[in-house]
């Protein structure tokens, strides 16, 4: 009977179509990874393993993994899995997209307004007891309606966070590896350069992956031509920023806020510096944190591993 190593603690009746035709070993854990020992360990005998991006699935892993026929990922990202080691040894890598488009899109939506109308800062001040009069300016932000969204990565996540900003009356701008006419069209979104829409927008969301060449895009010298009056958020890769140079820009008052729901080494903790400014909304990479949703990314992955282990095409295929 073929193996199945699932890395996190998921629930009984999502994993219940498995468990019926394969054994299943699942690390019993919900709210901490597996360890390295671990993985390697249950790897060895494994004909697949249901990874999150916690994992890092590379040389040794798939050395030791001679039965192993499919890594799925939990995830849309699958910069945790040696795609190129993963095609030597043969084995199928899959990932979760789509289901969590929507999902996604709300919480980068709700992270720009939280950042722009500084919430979790009025929420603290009610908390600390500073509430103790009305003035004009007090938690003053800013306006999102009929303001200029910048979206870098216009794939579906950046398309539907565009949809959501058509309700705001805004104006959109996106730049992406390959137009994209269609939401040009039914959106309103208008492509230009990435130094135009850095320089043109008074929000700047980053929805692109983690590669080669998006990695540290966003630099001192991105974050110097912004607006000063410019929010960032990112909700894609924590790699794609410099962390320091986004600290730096934000504290010598070159860009107003970020919203972040990810970061480059994760997870953080309270002393990141970034969490010493209070114009900075950090979450910690819940974007596509609905029950529906994350019921959704298992289905999808488990579909993954019954199709590849029964000797048919797996739903969604990284490569």
């Amino acid at each position: 009977m073929s193996k199945i190593f699932i890395t996190r603690q998921l629930p009984e009746t999502a994993i219940a179509k498995l468990k019926d035709s394969f054994e299943v070993e699942m690390w019993p854990y919900e709210d901490h990874p597996v360890t390295r020992e671990e993985l390697i360990k249950q790897a060895e005998d494994a004909d697949a393993l249901l990874t999150m991006l916690t994992e890092t699935v590379d040389e040794e892993v798939f050395q030791k993994a001679k039965r192993l026929k499919v890594v799925a990922n939990l995830a849309v990202g699958f910069d945790n899995i040696d795609l190129e080691v993963a095609k030597k040894h043969d084995v199928t890598v899959t990932n979760t997209p789509d289901v969590l488009n929507e999902t996604t899109a709300d919480l980068t939506f709700a992270l720009l307004l939280a950042t722009a109308r500084r919430i979790p800062e009025a929420v603290d001040y009610i908390k600390d007891n500073k509430w103790n009069t009305w003035s004009p300016f007090l938690l003053a932000g800013s306006d999102v309606h009929h303001k200029t969204l910048g979206i870098v990565g216009m794939g579906n996540i950046g398309q539907a966070v565009a949809k959501r900003a058509t309700g705001f009356n805004m104006n959109i701008l996106y730049h992406n590896r390959s137009r994209k006419k269609q939401a040009e069209v039914e959106l309103g979104a208008s492509y230009v350069s990435f130094d135009e829409l850095i320089t043109q927008s008074d929000f700047v969301v980053c929805m692109t992956p983690l590669t080669d060449e998006t990695k540290d895009m966003f630099d001192e010298h991105v974050f110097q031509k912004m607006k000063k009056s410019a929010i960032f958020i990112n909700s894609s890769r924590g790699g794609v920023v410099d962390e320091e140079a986004l600290y730096q820009a934000l504290k010598n008052g070159e860009i107003k806020a970020a919203g972040l729901d990810v970061f480059k080494n994760e997870p953080i903790n309270h002393e990141h510096p970034l969490l010493e400014l209070d114009q900075v909304v950090a979450l910690p990479h819940i974007g596509s944190a609905s029950v529906d949703t994350r019921m959704k990314m298992v289905e999808l992955a488990v579909g993954n591993i019954d199709r590849v282990l029964n000797g048919r095409e797996p739903l969604s295929p990284v490569h």
